[in-house]
């Protein structure tokens, strides 16, 4: 099929913005691409677009122009915006457009997610006792690896200190003061081991990519950069994820694994053959166990990797530049593009004080949403 390529890339601030609507901030990302690759609204083909506050993001075409182009609107959770790129790049690769365009928006009001359970096929009971608040399932989640591979807190600690401190070096972050591991072990417990500043926040954004088949990518720019993997997988009977009625004796490995395989396999590569990577951390915990299901380190691994500095954006494992999820929050429709901006950020050598060394040409990418659904996307120069 045909090779694509990524030829621009456009991300609204992640935060708050008042009376600014998401279809606003989604057509100031999609703007913003369009100039990076130095082309215009009508020369895009094909759209898919995802957000969870907004019931039909291919409304931003009002703002934009109605040119009467193909727009699927997708929701995959917290995986909406890789599934988006998906999307866009299959309707490259088989040949239904040139020019196609993924994009995500959403617009959270402040607080946790609150949502009635029917919406993920489950019953009324398993909220009334507390098992549909993510925060609880996090902790447990994280409280029983931490058992299993010997991690402590301190290493969650870690974990999100280095998501601020990279935040910090980020102009469209939300949060962007850096803390330390005792002021995020000393906040208020949520749920054990989580502390409240080792959760992201639900917040507002939006992140654009705009791709194109790879052989006219010279058209629009000197540094493209190539989609090597896209690849998308549900939970399979006995993983371990959230809005489960059961816990089923033999374990399952969580989605991730088999998205992460598949992706890798796809392209050709390797962990060891990642520069840098984006995972999903809407906790603390969550990176630390999202670095095993990846295959960039062992089980039980991690605690010394954090304390060494590995995982710090001059370490060996550069991880989460941009400060993740942790530093930006997630306006769920637009964080995995935040991640695919992150990287072609990094892969063209244009981030700043928070630049990795060494030349880096892979990048990846991985999400998790809810009730178990994972996506990994790879990239290269």
């Amino acid at each position: 099929m045909t090779e694509v390529a990524i030829i621009g890339v456009g991300l609204h601030p992640f935060g708050r913005h008042g009376d600014k609507t998401a279809f606003q901030m989604g057509a100031e990302a999609i703007e913003e691409a369009l100039a990076d690759a130095g082309a215009e609204w009508k020369d895009v083909q094909y759209a898919a677009g995802g957000a969870w506050t907004v019931a039909q993001p291919d409304a931003v075409t009002g703002l934009l122009g109605l040119t009467g182009i193909p727009f699927h609107n997708v929701f995959n959770a917290c995986a909406t915006g890789a599934s988006a790129v998906e999307a866009a790049a299959t309707a490259i690769e088989v040949g239904n457009a040139d020019i196609a365009l993924a994009v995500g928006m959403d617009k959270h009001p402040r607080g946790a997610f609150v949502e009635p359970p029917g919406l993920c096929n489950m019953p009324d009971w398993y909220a009334d006792n507390g098992q549909y608040v993510t925060t609880k399932f996090f902790g447990m989640k994280i409280n029983k690896y931490c058992h299993d591979y010997g991690i402590s807190q301190r290493t969650l600690a870690r974990a999100a200190a280095k998501g601020y401190r990279n935040g910090s070096l980020n102009p469209k972050a939300f949060r962007r003061n850096p803390m330390t591991e005792d002021e995020i072990l000393e906040s208020p417990m949520l749920n054990y081991p989580l502390t409240a500043y080792m959760f992201c926040a639900p917040d507002e954004g939006a992140a654009a990519v705009l791709m194109c088949r790879a052989d006219k990518a010279h058209e629009y720019t000197d540094t493209p950069i190539f989609v090597k993997s896209t690849q998308l997988r549900t939970k399979q009977y006995g993983a371990y994820e959230v809005n489960t009625t059961y816990a089923p004796v033999d374990e399952d490995v969580a989605p991730t694994v088999h998205a992460s395989r598949a992706a890798y396999e796809e392209a050709g590569i390797g962990p060891e053959d990642v520069d840098v990577r984006q995972l999903q951390d809407t906790d603390a915990g969550a990176e630390v166990m999202h670095l095993a299901e990846n295959g960039f380190c062992n089980h039980g691994d991690q605690e010394q990797l954090y304390a060494d500095g590995a995982l710090d954006i001059n370490g060996p494992l550069p991880t989460n530049t941009d400060g993740g999820l942790i530093a930006n929050g997630e306006p769920i429709g637009a964080s995995g593009l935040r991640q695919v901006y992150e990287l072609v950020t990094q892969l063209k050598g244009r981030a700043g004080d928070r630049q990795v060394q060494g030349d880096p040409r892979v990048g990846y990418a991985q999400v998790y949403g809810a009730p178990g659904t994972a996506a990994v996307t790879i990239l290269s120069r």
